[in-house]
């Protein structure tokens, strides 16, 4: 999983918990069914924003979720998850967009893919992702050869870059690329004045991906002297974090003027938690299970002990509550139904694979009892927290889920 956009769930209601889950596993399937299983491994978080948006632009609601069947990284359940234009086009965006990281990780060499003979097994699986992201976009209307053509610009950009560059020349091919594949979704959607909006809003959210990438990994480019747009322009990161803010304010207009549906979802993702995204990658919001885990010792509140993801800490639950006082009735064991070794294994390493042992609750590999994951004791921040950014403009709270994008957020 990658991408910039990753909401910790606990700060998401239930509903648009479903509904981000059920979009990120209906572009998982999205990719299984036109490109096979070994293309589900470019599965990311950004990219299910093109399925959101195309969701959020339809009138009819029927349709839009099928009941996917029991899956190691869902712990084994079934789940509903979205289907349709929408999960493909992510799907092909997708691809091609990994198929430009892996040949920039080939130019660069980095790693394993230094060695001759597994750089050219990379081309191979790139080259493939390519021609099956071309057949898909084609197929609905899109051609990907704006995002190849934005991928192949900015290799000659990074050639030419130096000190006095402005940065906005280093992201331009980028903001084309996704500006392409927002506007998109207004088209799948049947709403073709929206695409000039989405167009804008792809366009910032791009450059917010690019720079936000060189934020991160600026320390690490340096140390193995890799190529990094700010330390190449010679840009400061107070100026980056400025063009963040501006590109930020930006896509929150550019969505005021887009009509949606049902836009909620959208808008917490490119609201709220683009904001965060921002403010993590210049370290000004820390989210403590992103850190290091829960607060221990000295830095736990008062009068409160740390308890794992797996329950409360060793003692006996039901012992007496006072001196001398009697132990509380013990509940009904509940049923067995535990899962064996090998399956445990595999539905612990899904879990820990998504992240799901981090955010919301979880089934236990082994016994299958309800567990709550290591974010729901932690303190990643209030969901009402990034309504600043909407001015208080509406019922925020309950993680927007009673706000739609025209309460003019």
């Amino acid at each position: 999983m990658f991408g910039i956009v990753r909401p910790c769930t606990h700060r998401l209601s239930e509903r648009l918990k479903t509904e981000w889950m059920a979009h990120l596993c209906g572009l998982c399937l999205a990719l299984r069914s036109d490109h096979g299983q070994f293309a589900r491994v470019v599965t990311n978080y950004d990219g299910l924003i093109v399925s959101v948006l195309t969701e959020a632009q339809l009138e009819d609601g029927s349709g839009r979720r099928r009941t996917a069947g029991p899956c190691p990284l869902r712990s084994m359940r079934t789940a509903p998850v979205a289907r349709g234009e929408g999960a493909r086009l992510a799907a092909a965006v997708s691809l091609v967009l990994a198929s430009a990281k892996v040949r920039d990780h080939v130019a660069d060499r980095d790693g394993l893919l230094a060695r001759r003979p597994v750089a050219a097994a990379a081309r191979r699986v790139a080259a493939s992702w390519d021609r099956a992201g071309a057949r898909t976009g084609a197929q609905l209307g899109f051609d990907t050869a704006v995002l190849v053509d934005a991928v192949d610009r900015q290799t000659g950009i990074e050639l030419l870059a130096g000190p006095g560059t402005p940065l906005l020349t280093v992201t331009e091919p980028t903001e084309t690329a996704t500006a392409a594949a927002f506007a998109h979704t207004a088209v799948l959607a049947g709403k073709p004045r929206n695409a000039e909006p989405l167009a804008e809003a792809g366009r910032l959210f791009g450059r917010l991906a690019h720079l936000l990438d060189a934020v991160e990994d600026q320390e690490a480019d340096a140390a193995a002297g890799a190529w990094n747009p700010l330390t190449a322009t010679g840009t400061s990161r107070a100026e980056a974090r400025r063009l963040c803010d501006d590109a930020l304010r930006g896509v929150r207009l550019a969505l005021r003027d887009a009509e949606f549906t049902d836009g909620r979802l959208a808008h917490v993702l490119l609201t709220h938690e683009l904001r965060r995204s921002v403010d993590r990658a210049f370290a000004t919001d820390v989210c403590s299970h992103r850190s290091g885990g829960l607060l221990t010792g000295a830095d736990a509140p008062s009068g409160t002990a740390p308890t794992g993801s797996f329950g409360p800490p060793p003692g006996h639950p039901y012992a007496p509550t006072g001196p001398g006082g009697p132990a509380g009735p013990r509940p009904p064991e509940p049923p067995r139904d535990r899962r064996g070794l090998i399956m445990g294994c595999l539905v612990w390493a899904g879990l820990a694979c998504t992240c799901q042992m981090c955010c919301g609750t979880f089934e236990d590999p082994w016994s299958r009892q309800e567990r709550e994951g290591l974010c729901s004791k932690c303190d990643c921040g209030d969901c009402c927290d990034g309504c600043d950014a909407c001015s208080n403009c509406c019922d925020c709270c309950n993680c927007c889920d009673g706000c739609d994008c025209g309460c003019d957020c």
